[in-house]
């Protein structure tokens, strides 16, 4: 069992996930937005987080700079519509190494985390 954290702007999306990794027997929180997120990590410790890089207020990028000044090791699987290379590499540049393309295989995505959380 691993600690979960999805971040996603979509109430869909995060609901979806959210069931997925619960049924398989995780510790599963969300967030809306970078800022939520931000004020969930104050209690909580994730393994995992599974963040869409689009949002409101606080893109994915931005909220994984953050996150980074006080976890460094925390796995992150970025979420994104866009092939943006650009936002890619700002992502690399932060520890990310695993990219999930909406509308995304729930199947593939489970095995990406079962295989990070190994």
């Amino acid at each position: 069992m691993a600690n979960i954290l999805v971040v996603d702007d979509q109430m869909g999306v995060r609901r979806l996930l959210f069931e997925a990794f619960k049924e398989e027997g995780h510790l599963v929180k969300m967030a809306e937005n970078g800022n939520e997120a931000l004020r969930v990590l104050e209690d909580y410790k994730p393994d995992l987080i599974i963040m869409d890089m689009k949002m409101p207020e606080m893109n994915g990028i931005d909220t994984l700079k953050e996150i980074r000044t006080f976890n460094q090791d925390v796995q992150v699987i970025m979420m994104t519509a866009y092939g943006d290379a650009q936002n890619m590499e700002r992502a690399q540049e932060q520890g990310v190494r695993h990219y999930i393309s909406k509308p995304f295989d729930l199947f593939e995505l489970r095995d990406v985390v079962r295989d990070l959380l190994k």
